[in-house]
């Protein structure tokens, strides 16, 4: 599961690419940089009409059975749940961020990167509630990276993936189901 998230626009071009973009499209666009908790606003990239666009969204889909939000969906049964598949079919978005943060059982703070790189693109997918555009993360089974600490990561995505990952339905499928990469722990 991916709680929370980091986008830091000091460290990464292509975050500063796209946090610059919004701020020429959205005057107050109220992004936030630094650790992202669920409800906050924050970039993902997705296709508005033909191009891929950065745009800002809301952590979080409406819970409509109990309190709070659904910040994340499990890959492996999104296309199945009712609150997810339309989105998965038509609406798929990219989360830039600088890495994620998990606790293990005993509440300790873990931080996760890729490791040549300084920004991990996270798979997702969106949709519109009340007119706000708001997104979950995709989660997979977690790898040998996040041992001890968790059993569930964000579907990982390389750059070259992000256009697949959007616009491409025959991609779909493969990527909630591949192997995500490792990555650096700092604790």
């Amino acid at each position: 599961m991916c709680g929370r998230y980091y986008v830091d626009d000091e460290t990464s071009r292509e975050i500063r690419k796209i946090l610059e973009q919004l701020d020429a499209k959205y005057e107050n666009n109220n992004r936030k940089t630094g650790e992202i908790f669920p409800t906050d606003t924050a970039p993902i990239l997705a296709a508005f009409g033909k191009n891929i666009e950065p745009e800002v969204s809301i952590w979080g889909f409406p819970n409509y059975y109990k309190k709070g939000v659904l910040i994340n969906a499990r890959a492996e049964t999104v296309l199945d749940k009712k609150t997810f598949r339309e989105s998965v079919l038509s609406r798929r978005c990219v989360i830039p961020s600088s890495g994620f943060y998990e606790w293990d059982s005993s509440k300790k703070k873990f931080y996760f990167k890729r490791e040549n790189t300084e920004i991990l693109y996270m798979a997702g997918v969106y949709n519109f509630f009340n007119e706000e555009c708001r997104f979950v993360i995709l989660t997979t089974q977690a790898n040998q990276s996040m041992n001890g600490i968790h059993d569930r990561m964000p579907v990982v995505l390389d750059q070259e993936e992000i256009e697949q990952w959007i616009q491409d339905n025959n991609s779909t499928g493969r990527i909630l189901n591949q192997v995500p990469p490792a990555l650096a722990r700092i604790s």
